[in-house]
């Protein structure tokens, strides 16, 4: 993509127009196909097989309708992520646009932010990966085998960076693989479950609007909406690569619409029924205590082995998870590198182009030492409140784009900045708290290194300002 002659895109250069000596350039390998398989091997792990369980222990039965709610605002974040990653295809995602829109403080704290809510994201996954693997096995007759959770997913963060750091394409691969079981078994769950949960519905559904853990209705729902918007980010996934999707402008708003068409109607089947079979509380305490609340309510309809069907799907979904959270994380942190955000080190590619190994590596040690935490509810919340900020600065960034680089009304990227900083103090306040400090923090280390007038920090001053 290029301007027109005689005009300077937003931004300065465009991605595809590098000087001599610069960075080198991610290849263009991903398709509209392959970038939905990244968008729903994101999306499919985490978020529907652990904290669709988290978010009915805040709403109650009202956990379906935060999955619409949710929904609503991740459909206009993604098309803000869209347009502005239509109109700047490069690594990076929200770190970038909001450098080229916004200015450095907001590039650096989207940046910051992404790194602070994924790689939490990340360690729950893999916390995720480990509870169900430990409960299967527990189910089978070794009773020691939860005392292993965390350095199981210590072992699993650190084996995926290992994959992740040998390139998009053999990632890609594998991907598809693990989304096609993880769907197989959520299918199974739905339609095994359905004939209980319908037998049942009155009495799990009623009242609908209960809250619980503490909260009102209408807190529990805000609450669960917030926890429940973190299930649907995966699709940035897709922003992030874009330096790695062939045709961006078209490819990157179909692949997110049609991920986010999918998963809305995939995440409502399994609310309703792990709803209608177990009722809230129960779905709740399933994954507070084993981290594996599939698994626990397919045992109770589906015998032990429809139990360890739902287990092996969500074992592959979670290490799909933790597969794009692995590319989404290195590429923002290769675009920090290249910015002078963080060492230069970390922008460099390897010989063939394909994987920024250095930056792979770094995130997978912090990923594993976050595992470290053992929560799967602490790590998730934090990455709620880190999210949802960083989203707030994608439809901050879209609002700056001029007219002629729009492919959205407006109102879409309005509705997702106020929605986005609404439902983000619904969380804990100790979490946003610990959030809102951890801004400030990285805000001072930016203000100084900008102080320190590094080379690559005054020239991507000057070639990211406003618009």
């Amino acid at each position: 993509m290029s301007a027109p002659a005689g005009q300077t895109p937003p931004g300065g250069a465009l991605p595809g127009d590098t000087p001599p000596g610069a960075p080198t350039r991610l290849r263009r390998e991903l398709g509209t196909f392959g970038a939905v398989g990244l968008g729903l091997g994101s999306i499919l792990g985490t978020g529907v097989f652990v904290s669709l369980g988290l978010a009915a222990g805040a709403a109650g039965p009202a956990v379906v309708l935060a999955v619409v709610l949710a929904a609503l605002l991740a459909a206009a974040n993604g098309l803000s992520s869209a347009q502005l990653a239509a109109a700047f295809p490069v690594s990076g995602g929200t770190y970038e646009y909001g450098y080229r829109t916004l200015g450095s403080y907001a590039g650096f704290t989207a940046g910051w932010m992404f790194l602070c809510a994924k790689s939490a994201s990340a360690a729950t996954a893999a916390l995720g990966f480990a509870g169900y693997g430990l409960n299967a096995l527990e189910s089978a007759g070794w009773a020691a085998a939860g005392q292993y959770r965390v350095p199981v997913a210590v072992a699993t963060a650190l084996v995926f960076t290992a994959l992740v750091s040998g390139g998009v394409r053999r990632s890609t691969r594998t991907n598809f693989a693990l989304v096609g079981v993880a769907l197989a078994a959520l299918v199974f769950f739905v339609v095994a479950g359905a004939p209980l949960a319908l037998a049942r519905a009155g009495e799990s559904f009623t009242p609908f609007f209960a809250g619980s853990s503490g909260r009102g209705p209408v807190s529990g729902l805000l609450y669960a909406t917030a926890l429940t918007f973190v299930a649907y980010t995966g699709y940035g996934r897709i922003a992030t690569l874009g330096e790695e999707v062939r045709e961006p402008r078209r490819t990157i708003p179909r692949a997110i619409v049609s991920t986010l068409l999918v998963t809305v109607v995939v995440y409502v089947a399994v609310a309703a029924v792990g709803v209608g079979v177990g009722g809230a509380g129960t779905y709740a305490a399933a994954t507070r205590g084993e981290a594996a609340p599939l698994e626990v309510l397919a045992a109770s309809f589906a015998g032990e082995g429809g139990a360890w069907l739902v287990a092996a799907g969500a074992l592959t979904a979670m290490l799909g998870v933790l597969l794009n959270l692995l590319l989404g994380l290195s590429r923002v942190l290769l675009a920090m590198g290249r910015r002078g955000d963080a060492p230069a080190a970390l922008a460099r590619v390897d010989e063939s182009a394909s994987t920024p190994r250095r930056a792979v590596w770094v995130v997978g040690f912090a990923v594993a030492a976050l595992a470290l935490v053992g929560s799967v509810e602490t790590t998730w919340s934090f990455s709620a409140f880190t999210v949802l900020v960083y989203y707030a600065l994608t439809n901050l960034a879209a609002l700056r784009l001029p007219p002629e680089r729009r492919l959205f009304p407006r109102w879409i990227p309005v509705f997702g900045l106020v929605g986005c900083l609404f439902v983000a103090f619904w969380v804990e306040p100790r979490v946003w708290a610990a959030g809102l400090g951890l801004i400030a923090a990285g805000l001072l280390w930016h203000a100084f290194a900008r102080r320190g007038g590094s080379g690559k920090g005054k020239r991507s001053q000057v070639d990211s300002g406003p618009p």
